[in-house]
């Protein structure tokens, strides 16, 4: 089963993976997707 998964494949899903969190990040409220936000959280930690 693994043997069907090509690295076309898997750098494609990451490529989506990717543009989907930048464009929920554009879209979603920043309470949702911006500094402090619950679903994807923005702010850089510090001390880290």
């Amino acid at each position: 089963m693994l043997a069907q998964i090509s690295f076309d494949e898997i750098a494609a899903s990451l490529l989506i993976c990717l543009l989907l969190r930048e464009t929920l990040i554009l879209v979603l409220p920043d309470h949702i997707a911006g500094p402090g936000g619950w679903l994807i959280d923005t702010a850089h930690e510090e001390g880290v």
